[in-house]
């Protein structure tokens, strides 16, 4: 029955009408009280726009410092601060500001509240430097230094690890090998 369109109770009507099969005894109570049948798509999905989508790219724009926060953190409750431009920017706009001053001033409010963390931040770690302990997390790292930090264990991992040793040497050997062909080759011709 693969060749044939439709649903279930098409089919089996095609097949029922066509002398092919028996009606069967759920036929009946099937047309009776068809299936609920969903509206097929054009195959296009359609990306999700939200309102503050159009704030949060001026805020990239703006501050590409910020690009390395994580929009979708499994363990966090806490939006990133893009969002919470966006969000700020079309509260202020409710309330009657226009967009280029709402932008201004929750441009305004992140820059201060960033610079209330760094300072907060380098005091928790002046602190924790005095009592002998590891300072906390940089809450604002540097996107270089948090690639650095994930990449890091590999990068240990070439200098200590007997297989990449073993294909390192192995990579040497073959330019070597390459360099003395190609030295080889030019003095006969």
């Amino acid at each position: 029955m693969s060749y044939m369109r439709g649903n279930l109770l098409t089919k089996t009507r095609k097949l029922v009408k066509g002398l092919a099969k028996p009606a069967p005894k759920w036929l009946k109570a099937m047309e009776d009280a068809p299936p609920v049948t969903f509206p097929r798509t054009d195959g296009k999905i359609k990306k999700i726009e939200l309102p503050e989508d159009v704030y949060v790219k001026k805020f990239f724009r703006k501050h590409p410092d910020s690009l390395y926060h994580d929009a979708v953190k499994i363990s966090g409750f806490d939006p990133p601060p893009a969002r919470l431009f966006a969000w700020r920017v079309l509260e202020l706009k409710q309330d009657g500001v226009n967009e280029d001053d709402a932008m201004a001033v929750a441009d305004m409010e992140y820059v201060a509240e960033k610079k209330v963390k760094k300072k907060a931040y380098k005091e928790l770690k002046e602190i924790a430097r005095s009592e002998g302990r590891r300072p906390p997390p940089n809450p604002y790292p540097s996107a270089i230094k948090e690639i650095q930090a994930e990449e890091k264990k590999y990068v240990r991992d070439r200098f200590h690890n007997p297989k990449v040793l073993e294909i390192v040497k192995k990579m040497k050997k073959d330019k070597q090998m390459f360099l003395q062909d190609r030295a080889a080759s030019g003095q006969w011709r």
